[in-house]
């Protein structure tokens, strides 16, 4: 039997993991998975033929560290999908000026560092908005993310001030089509498009992960749709066993990235029965190799 291991977290308590439908096909095939956290340590990982990164989730706030294991397991005689390199580029959001340069349109971002409160209240006007929204340049469940108005409290400006003092941030005018619309997710494996799903927040929020109350849905993108997304991870730098791109509309249509989630992206298995086994089937093709 061959073995592979899932990078996960101490505990998935709070989260929702699909992970289980793809160890439960591998296991059928003869390849055990095992489940280990990023941060536990003295792990054999010549042990293992293949480590898949699935759903360390709290790995930004410590991704110095994160990305230090990353680089052991990649020195082990296991592989790691994605690669260390890949990692590496998307695990900062400034991917997204890569993105632009190879002409992918993303949401228009303006970047900060140790922002004032002078500085975020000078957003609205930059991006012609009434609303703006604020995130960490390392993130992960919309942890740290603001939701900003003209008429937000001094006092909540402030904490968005505080929360990235000595930080990176990223802003972006708030697309209005997250609340009406929602946003749409694009699930790949080993390059090739799967499935995609409809991601609207609760009544209020702007957060769409299930984990704040977001509802998803499946849906089946136009053709153009399919296209932008794959022209979008053509332009990332390296070959992916999984990748996620996560996508909104403009107010002029037109669809715009949102971020391309390459290192423990949910892939959203349960909403289309046959995602698991292209997924298994993506995992034992490398381990063929």
């Amino acid at each position: 039997m061959k073995k592979i291991a899932f990078l996960t977290m101490d505990s998935l308590d709070g989260f929702v993991s699909y992970d289980g439908l793809v160890r439960d096909i591998l296991a059928s095939r003869a390849i055990q998975v095992d489940e280990i956290s990023w941060r536990a340590v003295n792990v054999e990982w010549d042990q293992f033929e293949l480590v898949v990164i699935r759903s360390p989730w709290d790995y930004q706030s410590a991704w110095n560290q994160f990305i230090s294991v990353l680089t052991q397991i990649d020195a082990s005689a296991a592989r790691l999908e994605n690669c260390l390199s890949v990692a590496r580029w998307n695990v900062q959001k400034t991917y997204l000026r890569n993105l632009t340069e190879h002409a992918i349109s993303i949401v228009p971002t303006i970047w900060l560092s140790s922002p004032s409160v002078a500085d975020l209240q000078q957003l609205f006007d930059r991006f012609h908005s009434n609303d703006v929204v604020i995130k960490p340049i390392v993130g992960a469940n919309a942890n740290d993310a603001f939701w900003l108005r003209r008429d937000t409290s001094v006092e909540t400006f402030q904490f968005a001030c505080d929360t990235f003092q000595g930080r990176m941030a990223l802003s972006q005018p708030f697309v209005r089509s997250v609340t009406g619309y929602g946003e749409v997710s694009l699930i790949f494996f080993a390059g090739h498009y799967s499935h995609s799903v409809l991601k609207k927040p609760k009544a209020g929020d702007f957060r769409v992960q299930e984990e704040h109350g977001g509802r998803i849905e499946a849906v089946v993108p136009e053709a153009s749709i399919i296209e932008f997304a794959c022209r979008t991870l053509q332009a990332v730098p390296g070959e992916t066993l999984y990748a996620r791109v996560d996508l909104v509309f403009l107010d002029d249509g037109q669809p715009a990235v949102m971020e391309v989630e390459l290192i423990e992206p949910s892939l959203y298995l349960s909403y289309d029965q046959q995602s698991p086994v292209r997924f298994s089937d993506a995992i034992e093709a490398v381990l063929a190799r």
